[in-house]
């Protein structure tokens, strides 16, 4: 546990997130390019977010019974669902990814996951990012060696992807040149950590106040507010108001380092942006709480990049992605646990969307992995696959035997991307 005197503990707040204004200027960023090839973007959401909730299936008959008061209600009812189809809405949170579903540029699959049965994040994030069926095995990841396989064209900048990531990301480490751009000075305070530390500190009334007083002043810092302006004292059980949005909204200013940088000369194709916390195990809530305001903080991230790219959008396919799924019932802290079955979201102008894609097992019991998660029935690396190969011409021996290998089980899906 970190025990920081609070002038420590402010600075270091300040100076992760303050890096993030400053980076994002850019300078001398160039945005003539609008043609050429595909671009794709990778977001991966760590702590594993629940399927369940942000593409809940209102017209399952057990789905209400499970979810209690975290069940979404169906569309048409108070604080309920985008209607996607007559199974499956979306999270009323995600506005943006449903515009996207209605313009066609947006596909949705449910029940899926990793080839990962265990539930250890960190092995389920490697087997997520390496392509393999064992979190161990290789140093490498499926994205790099996916742009290892691609010829280089005459005018091809040397990296060809970026992370917008302290460190580059396990998808992305391998052969293939890459780059990394920090979004801030130094690694982001996980909102998970803070809660851990606000347990540890609770019966320390100096040591209370001052991790308080230090996450305001970041919360502050990160909308652009004065440090003078922090409040020298703040109940730690204070409620988010308009002046200290959620972490998640920090996406939002990534996702346009990201868009910037795919737009200027000679820029990549590939980007990869991280998103943490999203463990919710406790307190997660329903249409509104918790997890509401972080989706609603992917959502306003993913039109920013949208808005961001510009006329490159049509070009465009975005990856969201995480680890694995939660548990089908509410837990006794009123949030879900560690799970297999899970979402995931294909969104760009190049994506042939409007669809759900959903080999639905159900949450009868009798139908539950294990007796407590949605069972999945979609291999991640089906979708891989079918997105480098339809949108980044990743010929279909590589992918069967470098960049997915031990993967057969898996076949690509089709029809994904517009022609």
């Amino acid at each position: 546990m970190y025990r920081y005197p609070m002038n420590t503990a402010r600075r270091r707040f300040l100076l992760g997130t303050g890096g993030l204004a400053a980076s994002a200027l850019l300078p001398n960023v160039m945005f003539a390019r609008t043609g050429g090839s595909a671009r794709l973007v990778v977001v991966i959401l760590r702590g594993a977010l629940d399927g369940l909730a942000a593409v809940p299936p209102y017209a399952d008959p057990h789905y209400a019974g499970l979810r209690g008061e975290l069940a979404i209600a169906a569309p048409g009812a108070a604080d309920g669902a985008l209607a996607l189809d007559n199974t499956f809405g979306l999270h009323p949170s995600l506005a943006f990814l449903h515009q996207r579903y209605l313009g066609g540029e947006l596909l949705v699959f449910n029940a899926t996951a990793s080839p990962y049965r265990d539930r250890s994040h960190f092995d389920g994030q490697n087997v997520l990012e390496n392509g393999l069926t064992k979190p161990i095995g290789t140093a490498d990841g499926w994205l790099n060696r996916a742009l290892a396989a691609l010829p280089r064209s005459s005018g091809q900048a040397h990296e060809r992807a970026v992370a917008i990531s302290q460190n580059v990301p396990l998808i992305l480490r391998g052969d293939a040149p890459v780059m990394s751009k920090s979004p801030q000075a130094t690694p982001d305070v996980d909102e998970d950590l803070l809660a851990r530390l606000a347990d540890l500190y609770s019966r320390d009334d100096w040591f209370s106040a001052r991790l308080s007083e230090a996450v305001q002043t970041e919360k502050l810092a990160d909308e652009g507010g004065s440090v003078a302006a922090a409040p020298a004292m703040m109940p730690a059980s204070a409620p988010p108001t308009g002046a200290t949005k959620p972490a998640a909204d920090r996406v939002s200013g990534t996702a346009r380092m990201a868009a910037m940088l795919m737009r200027s000369e000679r820029g990549p194709q590939v980007a990869v942006i991280e998103a943490s916390g999203w463990d919710t195990h406790a307190n997660q809530g329903g249409a509104k709480g918790a997890l509401a305001q972080r989706l609603g903080g992917l959502d306003q991230a993913l039109r920013t990049l949208a808005d961001e790219l510009g006329p490159l959008w049509a070009q465009t396919a975005v990856l969201v992605v995480t680890e694995f799924g939660r548990t089908a019932a509410v837990n006794g802290t009123r949030g879900t646990d560690h799970g297999t079955g899970g979402c995931a979201f294909l969104a760009g102008g190049a994506v042939r969307g409007g669809r759900v894609i959903a080999d639905w097992p159900g949450l009868a019991p009798a139908a539950l992995l294990d007796h407590r998660d949605l069972r999945p029935t979609l291999d991640l690396r089906s979708l891989f696959k079918a997105v480098l190969d339809e949108h980044m011409r990743v010929d279909a021996k590589s992918l069967a035997t470098r960049v997915f290998p031990d993967s057969s089980g898996a076949r690509p899906l089709e029809g994904l991307m517009r022609a």
